[in-house]
């Protein structure tokens, strides 16, 4: 059997590692560009924000003076009207600040939701483009993927509306604040000035710290999730390898892993209670400690409570907000920053050759092929030799994860072999122009792609010009007639979610189909397709001018093909299915499998184009495939 697990275990298992420690310098900048890129967006929206966050602020100014004048002219002097009138209009503050602080929300709205879509179209295109990009460093799992898309993005987005909101709340409360007791008791300044210098400098000592470790948490929870995706989707190799208890080492390492990160950031956030203790709880202390000394040089006990009002109501809360929410907010934003901004990131398109070759057919010949997915990685692929004359219909059979979805990558330029040389219509693929390659070939993935939209826009993507009448051929030619008229013509709405497996395989195929491309690889593009749907798509395949490539679903996809390809871990075996079953005992034993386990050509009662039958499911997900053997 060779190596059945060789391609899996051979590709990098998540996301590439990165560098042990970043600068903190790198994220912030990250972050600083991410807000001043959306308030240079919405000039308008940030200067109503400033503007209600000031009014919002104002009312702290008066508090404290409201408060002493309360228990000076009222309560200690038995005034009930004077005392009333103090706490009425320290009470008008706070109303009058909470209706200004809701007035700022709507124009925080204008500003952070923009930068969400933006940062969602940013990402998406920066993945899609590296995807796509040999050589680009593709290390992004589904998982990492769904997680930026996810969790990152939202981190951003939450974390810079507390920036935006907390950082000016913060920065006018304490300036009011600070004035206020100036204007109060200037003796008192000092008492709460002091300590909070102090811990706001803690907090500034201790950034460095939580951002590594937050950054650890980002690191660790994608790992976490790309190894669970991986684990899951490679479930069938670690059975019949026997690897379940390697698989669940690596998946429990990846959760402790995740468990260190989250406690040690656990741990340096239980310091911010300390923080919020020295800048606002020690202030109330040492004007309480100090109130006989401050009585004595003149200040009244109304300002006392004025000071007391100031620090408890005005800046104990405002304290809090920067060092649990403020705090804590611009960590998840630089390093969310950062992680997009490097998701984001587009490489540098290769440029086309100098002069360009254009391929004159659908013919290819491989010579020498080797790859490896990394440096240190076994060979998936070594020393194949093959080749392919335009119009030539070749079948690719072998074991799950034996490099056949790999040989079809690299015969389309999706990846760049190790050492080898692979020609296009006569012309290497390193000397064809990239608008050139994209019209010369079209690769059908294991999962087809559909759109929402017109059932035309689908099946003409890559022929916009495409006739009715060539487009009505093709629909009758691949068998989906009856899938066309449902969704009502070439121009009824498809539903991609509406669809079943083997509904969208055939609007793929005919996709694909329609092409000006000469040479097409369909890499087990008819999974879901029942034996008579198959064969009715290889047929029309097989009349349409080109050269095809198959990666086998099914066995019986080999007796129709001119040639077959047999990849079983040792060297490759090129011929047509006779020599191969009468020559190489591998062969004959995968086609004695497929004979043995469900008969090829299921009854016609029980055929469907759209999704296969439940007999068909059953040979496909059994004897069907080379996997079985």
């Amino acid at each position: 059997m060779g190596h059945p697990t060789a391609e899996h275990t051979a590709r990098p298992p998540g996301p590439a590692p990165r560098p042990a420690a970043r600068s903190l310098t790198a994220a912030n900048g990250a972050a600083l560009r991410l807000i001043r890129g959306s308030l240079a967006d919405n000039r308008a929206a940030a200067l109503r924000l400033t503007w209600w966050t000031l009014l919002s602020a104002a009312p702290a100014l008066v508090s404290g003076k409201a408060l002493a004048l309360a228990v000076d002219q009222g309560f200690l002097v038995d005034r009930p009207r004077t005392a009333a009138l103090g706490l009425g209009l320290f009470a008008l503050c706070t109303l009058g600040g909470a209706w200004a602080s809701r007035q700022t929300y709507p124009w925080l709205a204008e500003i952070v939701e923009p930068l969400r879509d933006r940062l969602l179209r940013d990402v998406v295109t920066g993945t899609l483009h590296r995807a796509v990009t040999p050589g680009s460093g593709q290390d992004d799992c589904a998982a990492v993927a769904v997680a930026r898309l996810t969790r990152q993005v939202e981190a951003v987005r939450d974390a810079l509306a507390g920036q935006l909101m907390l950082l000016w709340q913060f920065v006018l409360t304490v300036a009011a604040v600070v004035t206020g007791t100036a204007v109060l008791a200037p003796a008192a300044v000092p008492l709460v000035a002091g300590p909070l210098l102090v811990a706001l400098g803690l907090f500034a000592v201790l950034a460095p710290a939580t951002v590594r470790r937050q950054r650890a948490a980002f690191d660790a929870e994608e790992t976490l999730a790309g190894r669970a995706v991986e684990t899951v989707a490679a479930l069938r190799d670690i059975v019949a390898c026997g690897a379940h208890e390697h698989a669940q080492r690596e998946g429990l390492d990846a959760v402790r892993r995740h468990l260190r990160a989250s406690r040690a950031l656990a741990s340096v956030s239980a310091l911010r209670r300390l923080i919020v203790a020295l800048g606002a709880h020690s202030p109330v202390l040492l004007v309480v400690l100090a109130a006989p000394s401050l009585l004595a040089h003149g200040m009244t006990a109304g300002e006392i409570v004025g000071v007391l009002a100031y620090v408890l109501a005005t800046l104990e809360p405002a304290i809090r907000l920067l060092v649990q929410g403020l705090g804590a907010s611009w960590l998840r934003l630089a390093v969310a920053a950062e992680r997009l901004a490097d998701a984001a990131r587009r490489p540098d398109p290769r440029p086309d050759p100098r002069p360009a070759l254009r391929p004159a057919d659908g013919s290819a010949a491989l010579s020498g092929i080797a790859f490896a997915y990394g440096p240190e990685a076994e060979p998936v692929l070594d020393g194949l030799d093959l080749s392919l004359a335009d119009g030539d219909h070749l079948v690719v059979v072998g074991p799950s994860g034996i490099g056949k979805s790999t040989l079809a990558d690299l015969l389309t330029g999706m990846l760049a072999p190790r050492r080898g040389q692979i020609l296009l219509g006569g012309v290497p693929l390193d000397r064809i122009a990239r608008h050139d390659l994209a019209h010369a070939r079209v690769l059908l993935p294991q999962t087809p792609y559909v759109f929402a939209g017109t059932l035309r826009e689908n099946l003409c993507y890559l022929a916009a010009d495409t006739p009715d009448g060539v487009l009505a051929e093709a629909v009758e030619e691949l068998g989906m007639s009856a899938l066309a008229e449902r969704l009502g013509g070439p121009d009824g709405r498809v539903d991609p979610a509406g669809l079943s497996s083997g509904e969208r395989e055939l609007v793929a195929l005919a996709r694909a189909y329609l092409s000006t491309a000469r040479l097409v690889v369909l890499d087990e593009a008819t999974a879901h397709l029942d034996a008579a749907a198959e064969r009715q798509v290889d047929e029309a395949f097989r009349r349409r001018p080109g050269t095809v490539v198959t990666i086998a679903h099914r066995m019986s996809s080999a007796r129709r093909a001119d040639q077959v390809l047999l990849l079983d871990g040792g060297r490759p075996r090129v011929g047509t299915h006779r020599t191969l079953l009468a020559q190489v005992p591998f062969y004959a034993d995968l086609m004695g499998h497929w004979r043995t386990g469900a008969s090829e050509e299921p009854h016609p009662g029980n055929l469907h184009p759209g999704g296969g039958s439940a007999r068909g499911a059953s040979a496909g997900a059994g004897l069907n495939s080379p996997d079985a053997a």
